[in-house]
């Protein structure tokens, strides 16, 4: 189109009537209410005055108590660090993380290799900060070949693996390990850790049948590697043969307790006593029983009360009564069930006055048998006193 009809149009397109045309004011003259967008359309020459924006990065960042006492002692460790300067780094930390954070660093720095004494420390100081996790990583470690290896070291993670349900098997794969070392052979420490691991698992007599093996093959290996037994752990081994009711294997080693110059104690008789009396041999359980006296020894009040028990299923009332008499003596008081075995037997015996009459005494002598204990035993007797009448009457 030419200039010449443009103008004309736009001419007569202003003179129509309700078409207003209001040109654009001045900036100047505009009114800003939102003052933030004004001062972002202000000159620059108008705010070279203002203090620049914060950058946050820029902010020194603060440090933990934690990460400046980690800088103080990596400062402090000299170049050309030994592992006993490690070692005593890691010893005066309170901080089980702290010493696991200097143990990583100074493993990184070189011409530096942890050994022994250095992985014990810090596997130690782990343990005791209860940072299992962290101390079975080391163990793993070790176990891989980190460092050299020492008997501390060895038997440190054997007592952390049997203190642990999950790493019960990974004690006995450090023990073989130990077998097959030529300097450093388990100690009378190692097999006391691993005995005591698995006599924990007897709680089942099904289950002590599937441990029992691996104490038998543990004995062997013991007297094989000239590792002298004490007395507790000879004491473990006889627990382990009669709580699985093998009683002569542990009479054979209760008699040879004096051959490695050990001393039979109320443990050692305990536990023959129940595995003799478990196997229905109570007359042979009652000779240990009367031996440990003759020593001045007296058992524990379970081994007392199973004791009397078998007596009196066996109807030897007056050794039972005996025994009875030695728990009393002894401050020890009989449970109910003890107390009824006796008793009924004695019932059934055709001694009623006697049972009466023991009963009578023992309540005098027993100061925790308590009212409703005697009232439960009085008519106990009682009803065995009615039922063995009845059958008296039935058989006339």
């Amino acid at each position: 189109m030419p200039p010449v009809s443009l103008n004309r149009l736009l001419s007569s397109a202003l003179k129509k009537p309700g078409l207003v045309f209001s040109p654009l004011q001045p900036l100047t003259t505009l009114q800003f209410t939102d003052h933030s967008l004004y001062h972002q359309h202000r000159p620059f020459s108008e705010n070279h005055q203002s203090e620049p924006p914060e950058i946050p990065f820029l902010k020194t960042p603060t440090r933990t108590p934690l990460e400046t006492e980690f800088e103080t002692w990596t400062q402090n460790l000299k170049p050309g660090f030994t592992p006993t300067d490690v070692d005593t780094a890691i010893r005066a930390q309170s901080d089980p993380d702290l010493a696991l954070d200097i143990f990583r660093w100074t493993a990184q720095q070189r011409n530096y290799k942890h050994n022994h004494l250095t992985y014990l420390t810090v596997i130690k100081t782990l343990i005791s900060g209860r940072r299992y996790r962290q101390a079975e990583t080391l163990i793993e470690e070790v176990i891989a070949g980190a460092c050299e290896m020492s008997v501390p070291l060895y038997n440190s993670m054997i007592r952390f693996c049997c203190g642990r349900k999950l790493l019960f098997n990974r004690a006995f794969d450090i023990y073989k390990k130990m077998l097959k070392s030529e300097d450093c052979r388990p100690t009378l420490e190692t097999y006391t850790m691993l005995f005591h691991s698995l006599l924990r698992r007897f709680n089942k007599l099904n289950v002590c049948y599937v441990y029992l093996h691996a104490v038998k093959s543990l004995t062997k290996q013991m007297k094989a590697s000239g590792v002298i037994p004490d007395t507790f752990v000879l004491n473990m081994i006889i627990k382990a043969y009669a709580k699985c009711l093998e009683v002569d294997e542990a009479v054979r080693v209760f008699r040879e307790m004096g051959l490695y110059g050990c001393e039979a104690n109320a443990y050692s008789y305990g536990y023959l006593v129940k595995g003799l009396c478990g196997k229905e041999r109570s007359g042979q359980g009652l000779g240990f029983y009367k031996e440990m006296k003759g020593k001045g020894l007296m058992p524990s009040g379970s081994t007392c009360m199973i004791l009397i028990c078998s007596l009196g299923m066996e109807r030897r009332f007056e050794d039972a009564i005996e025994v009875v008499i030695d728990m009393l003596r002894n401050s020890m008081s009989p449970d109910l069930l003890t107390y009824r075995t006796v008793l009924e037997g004695l019932c059934r015996e055709g001694m009623v006055d006697k049972a009466f009459e023991l009963l009578e005494e023992w309540r005098k002598k027993d100061g925790l048998m308590g009212e409703k204990n005697y009232q439960s035993l009085l008519k106990w007797i009682a009803f065995c006193k009615s039922a063995v009448d009845s059958e008296l009457a039935f058989r006339i």
